[in-house]
């Protein structure tokens, strides 16, 4: 055998290999399918409809046939009495959802963690992942009769011989009803990949560190957290991507009038704008301006993360 024949016979083994390889996970390919299906149909292809942004779109004309306006729904945008307010209500309201609501899943599988029976942990997961598959509909009735002028907690005020507060009314209250909710619906099913991630963490790291005489809170903080550092950061990254994404749903179920001044917000805009007003160039250009921004923190975080480094790409 020559010495030019072996490369020859390795690049033929390689790609005999990634043959083998592919025909191997046929099964898991087709798996994908849907779900690749499914981000392309309603993810990806809707991008082109962006251009309606930059268009006067009308039914008659359809998405390419609308006269083009350039910058000027941007224009119209910015300039809006209520614009910045909703804006600014958008980011306020995701910043502290953020601050408040991602360390609470990790909080809660460091918690689940140390639970050492496995009956008690899964009924507390059982208990804990519930309100994940409640939609905001049933979620708001829940808190609406908790916190209603006559509702759970008013009652308990009244019978000690307080006074009924508003608390839906009020935009403090509200605020905080709202990022209550927000983590009391997704802390728990938010908590299972920081339970996943603790599964990988050696045994061994604690059993040294009870050894060394560390308490609960010091091998918490010199191994568990650590050990997860990368997860927490990535879906730190990822959370910030959403950051202008107040969502929709728990807005629309939670406001009224009294509390539109913090609580509206850019999907309440886009709703009221697109769908009631037939606004929907409008209402794209500040889709678009959110998604916009999305990326740029997704981006910026991202950079960031690379100094500590972990980064998501």
């Amino acid at each position: 055998m020559t010495a030019h024949s072996i490369p020859v016979l390795s690049e033929k083994r390689k790609k005999l290999q990634s043959r083998r390889r592919l025909r191997q996970n046929i099964p898991l390919l087709l798996m994908l399918l849907p779900v690749l299906a499914f981000y392309i149909i309603f993810k990806y292809l809707p991008m082109g409809g962006l251009v309606i942004a930059f268009k006067d779109y009308n039914f008659a004309d359809g998405i390419f046939g609308s006269p083009w306006v350039g910058m000027k729904n941007f224009s119209l945008l910015f300039t809006g009495t209520n614009t910045l307010g909703i804006i600014r209500n958008t980011f306020v309201l995701s910043l502290l959802r953020l601050i408040c609501g991602f360390p609470a899943p990790v909080i809660l599988a460091i918690l689940l963690n140390e639970v050492q029976r496995n009956w008690y942990r899964r009924s507390l997961q059982t208990v804990m992942y519930m309100p994940h598959f409640f939609s905001w509909v049933i979620m708001g009735g829940i808190i609406s009769t908790i916190f209603a002028q006559d509702g759970v907690i008013n009652q308990l005020i009244q019978m000690f011989g307080g006074e009924a507060v508003a608390f839906m009314y009020k935009p403090s209250s509200w605020i905080a009803i709202f990022i209550g909710s927000d983590i009391w619906k997704g802390m728990g099913y938010g908590s299972i990949i920081y339970l996943a991630a603790l599964t990988g963490v050696d045994p061994a790291l604690y059993e040294s560190a009870v050894l060394d005489g560390a308490n609960k809170w010091k091998q918490v903080w010199h191994i568990t957290l650590p050990s997860i550092r990368s997860t927490i950061l990535t879906m730190f990254i990822l959370a910030t991507g959403n950051i202008m994404d107040v969502g929709f749903d728990q807005v629309f179920v939670l406001q009224n009038g009294a509390v539109n001044e913090v609580a509206d917000v850019i999907s309440t805009y886009v709703y009221r704008t697109g769908l009631q007003g037939a606004q929907f160039s409008r209402a794209t250009a500040m889709g678009l301006f959110d998604s916009l921004v999305g990326f740029i923190l997704v981006v910026v975080t991202n950079r960031i993360a690379k100094s500590f480094g972990e980064n998501l790409w």
